[in-house]
């Protein structure tokens, strides 16, 4: 169980720091995913990225970017380990990571908080908005992303300083019921770059800067310095991330898959991608933006061979694969 904590680190404990000056993606998620898989301790971590496109682990590349766009522009499209929906990255937006074994589960408040409070140092008041946005007076600047595996959590996010907000707009394909939610004419519409808050800060790098002094006075931390035998590591799933194979999961999906289903829900949008024979489930692909603590592909197999009628039964928690949703909620978005 988590600890009851009034802040999200307790008074003492000693993170690992790392800030990377590569602006690759692929090269820093890679970092990213060995700090969270291959090491025990706890991570700070700051980093940028040059112009990509970065999806959640269920997402759908080509429903989710505009290929054309980003093919165009030279903007890269890059796949990330947790769930949640595709962002936009340039070197005008700062990435932040937190990696704990202090509590296994998914919770966006523990994680945000610290950055919130190097906000409001700065005089930028934020607060936690939806499931996993922050936002001042109403208006977004950092979508975040968790993901657990043995005990650990993965939570990083971004924060737009300078962003070209034009770019943004143009490379993510937006799911119209998403705009309407939010009843907002536009994505520009209802985000805002940190810049226009701190006049006095020049650049993202300078907000690293603060940032980093900022979690270091209060939780203490020290650096990470990458051995040989760990960038060894890096580069391997670096090769890994950069494959066909882990950018196009789905490719050809839609061959093997007949009937289509969506749905948003507010815990995010759940796409099913159903091969049927009469009221049988022959096979099944699930994708979206939402977040859940164990991998997908569990629940897809479990749900191979179900027949409409068919009690649903589940090793875990229906919760546990795709986070608010019940088993009611996934059994009408298939046979109804």
């Amino acid at each position: 169980l988590c600890r009851e904590l009034a802040a999200p680190f307790y008074k003492g404990w000693i993170m690992k720091y790392l800030r990377l000056t590569s602006t690759d993606p692929h090269y820093n998620l890679a970092v990213e995913e060995y700090l969270f898989r291959g090491k025990d301790y706890d991570v700070f971590m700051l980093w940028q990225n040059e112009r990509t496109v970065v999806v959640g682990k269920n997402q759908n590349i080509r429903a989710e970017v505009n290929l054309d766009y980003t093919e165009r522009e030279g903007i890269r499209v890059a796949r990330r380990i947790t769930g949640g929906g595709a962002v936009y990255h340039d070197l005008g937006n700062l990435n932040y990571t937190f990696i704990s074994s202090e509590c296994g589960e998914i919770d966006f408040r523990r994680f945000t908080s610290p950055i919130i409070d190097a906000l409001a140092s700065l005089g930028v008041r934020a607060e936690l908005s939806g499931r996993n946005d922050l936002e001042t007076n109403g208006r977004k600047f950092s979508g975040n992303a968790q993901c657990t595996e043995g005990g650990r959590v993965l939570h990083h996010g971004t924060l737009l300083f300078d962003t070209e907000l034009s770019v943004l707009e143009k490379a993510l394909l937006v799911d119209p019921e998403k705009i309407r939610a939010h009843s907002i004419p536009s994505v520009r519409s209802r985000v805002v770059n940190l810049r226009e808050l701190l006049p006095n800060v020049r650049s993202a790098a300078r907000l690293a800067d603060l940032i980093e002094r900022f979690v270091e006075d209060k939780y203490g931390m020290e650096r990470i310095i990458l051995s040989d035998s760990d960038r060894i590591e890096i580069d391997r799933i670096y090769t890994r991330n950069i494959s066909h194979g882990w950018m196009y999961p789905d490719e050809g999906i839609a061959s093997r898959c007949h009937i289509k289903r969506t749905r948003r829900f507010d815990f995010g949008r759940v796409e099913m991608h159903l091969d049927m024979s009469g009221d049988i489930i022959r096979s099944v692909r699930i994708l979206g933006d939402f977040f859940g603590k164990r991998p997908v592909r569990e629940l897809e197999e479990a749900l191979s061979g179900l027949k409409k009628g068919d009690a649903l039964v589940l090793l875990h928690p229906i919760g546990d694969y795709i986070l608010g949703m019940t088993e009611q909620e996934l059994y009408d978005l298939i046979f109804c």
